[in-house]
């Protein structure tokens, strides 16, 4: 057994590893390395959840927000942007067409709106429980208070999603404007923590002046915070922002970080990104097949979904759409995977 096996085995059996041997494992790039890790991260999530695949109703309720990270198409500063708002009745009526579709979890995500209060908030949850009790309701809508996560937990929602985006300050500072801070991402994650949330974080792999030092930080971060959900996906431009002609990243580089973070959590809910999919026709399947246990097809209206333009050329029709499950179905029944009915 070479060397890097022998990492790759210490991951398996310990679930940890230290700084130099994931970087160890980021540097090999042979065939032969890569595919041993899909391998065994493939079996740690079989072993775990079978051939069961989760799909979550991703509802985008508006593509409003406050902050004008560089690389977001959604940005305050981009004027080319058609806003708009999902009411509260669209996003009831998003949810029961969801429902009779099968779905049991509502990612309700955004950007970080004012006008979408704690209280509408509040209202919103509780109205989506009271209509599907036996449904979990997710949250991915930035950052906010501690307060404010604590009483949209104590009306019902029981998931957030917030990445951290990158563990390194100063990378962290060149992706976003001035007055956002790593500091205040981090102290919001651990908030989620504390309010009681399920919590999920993650990266964009192959964001503009990532090295691969940064991304050993964002593993041991990762390793030491272990979120229940775990959601990377690679950085894909948006022509109208000021990182509009920068590379996209590597599905190359998501996949074996999807297989190196499910050796480290067997337990996590890892999704296979609209991202992936967006740059490959396979990477749904490429990220399946890689360790990945969640898919997040699209219940917002067709007539929004273009609109919520976080990068150039989303995918969101066909499997990755909420009318496209008999098309998601087949493609995980090609793969020797299927639906998995469970929330």
């Amino acid at each position: 057994m070479d060397e890097v096996q022998k990492v790759i085995a210490r991951l398996k059996d310990n679930r940890r590893l230290n700084a130099l041997e994931y970087k160890q494992l980021l540097l090999d790039n042979s065939a032969e390395t890569c595919e041993l890790l899909r391998e065994e991260a493939r079996k740690a999530a079989l072993s775990v959840f079978g051939n069961g695949i989760f799909v979550r109703g991703l509802i985008e309720i508006g593509n409003h927000c406050r902050n004008n990270c560089l690389y977001c198409g959604i940005r305050a500063g981009n004027a080319k942007v058609r806003r708009y708002r999902l009411d509260r009745e669209k996003i009831l009526d998003c949810c029961k067409r969801g429902y009779e579709l099968g779905f049991r979890t509502f990612v309700l995500q955004g950007g970080e709106d004012p006008v979408q209060s704690d209280e509408w908030l509040e209202e919103l949850i509780r109205s989506i429980k009271a209509a599907h009790p036996d449904c979990v309701v997710t949250l991915s809508l930035g950052e906010r208070s501690e307060e404010s996560y604590r009483r949209l937990r104590a009306a019902g929602a029981g998931r957030y999603l917030l990445r951290h985006e990158t563990f390194n300050p100063e990378h962290y500072a060149r992706l976003h404007p001035a007055g956002m801070s790593r500091e205040r991402r981090l102290e919001c994650i651990a908030a989620l923590k504390r309010a009681g949330y399920q919590t999920g974080t993650g990266i964009m792999v192959g964001s503009p002046w990532q090295t691969i030092d940064n991304i050993v930080e964002d593993l041991m971060y990762i390793q030491e915070l272990r979120p229940e959900m775990i959601g990377i996906g690679p950085f894909i431009h948006h022509r109208d922002t000021p990182l509009g002609n920068m590379p996209d990243g590597s599905v190359e580089m998501c996949t074996k970080l999807i297989s190196i973070f499910r050796l480290m959590d067997p337990q996590a809910l890892i999704p296979a990104t609209t991202a992936l999919a967006t740059l490959d026709p396979d990477g749904r399947k490429k990220g399946i097949l890689a360790g990945a246990n969640v898919v997040m097809p699209n219940l917002s209206p067709a007539a929004v979904r273009r609109d919520y333009s976080l990068y150039d050329g989303k995918a969101s029709d066909g499997a990755e759409s909420a009318e496209g499950l008999d098309e998601l179905r087949k493609e995980l029944q090609s793969i020797g995977y299927k639906i998995e009915e469970n929330v």
